[in-house]
């Protein structure tokens, strides 16, 4: 990817959103973007390990909502699965642990912060459902787009 948000925020400012502050990098990959998909979660990660593991990601990033709860949901084994299928990136709106292991893993990776712990029972989450933390609306196939200076949405693809 060789466009940068900020450029795509000058040339498209009545398109994108952008979002909130807070969020950091923490995989190998410094940029990412592709088409949305949507997963909420309640605290256990149970229905976001088949997404990745078992879907053909390409040309995709997967957001997750788990309510900002200070759990981790994604760590090297599920970044390896998404690695596998081709995955762009994944946003968290939530904690992530085994940052180590997941730095040189060339997908992205933003959340908001780290947590060793992960919720053990299992609960049940939807795919594809509309979700809005940060400031933004996210709705599965909208496009997503991050780099170093941070993260965009926009209704429709606006690069080639």
């Amino acid at each position: 990817m060789s466009i940068f948000t900020a450029d795509l925020c000058d040339e498209h400012s009545e398109k994108v959103f952008v979002l909130g502050a807070g969020f950091q990098n923490y995989g190998g990959a410094d940029k990412c973007q592709g088409e949305i998909v949507t997963i909420k979660l309640d605290k256990n990660n149970a229905d976001l390990i088949p997404l990745l593991r078992d879907q053909d990601g390409s040309g995709k990033v997967v957001v997750v909502d788990v309510d900002a709860q200070y759990y981790a949901v994604v760590g090297e084994n599920l970044m390896k699965f998404a690695h596998s299928n081709n995955y762009a990136g994944i946003i968290v709106n939530g904690y992530v642990r085994d940052t180590l292991q997941i730095k040189d893993i060339p997908v992205a990776l933003y959340a908001l912060g780290t947590c060793p712990r992960k919720h053990i029972p299992v609960t049940t989450g939807e795919i594809g459902v509309s979700l809005h933390f940060a400031g933004i609306d996210f709705e599965q196939g909208d496009y997503l787009y991050g780099d170093t200076d941070g993260v965009i949405v926009s209704a429709q693809q606006i690069t080639a």
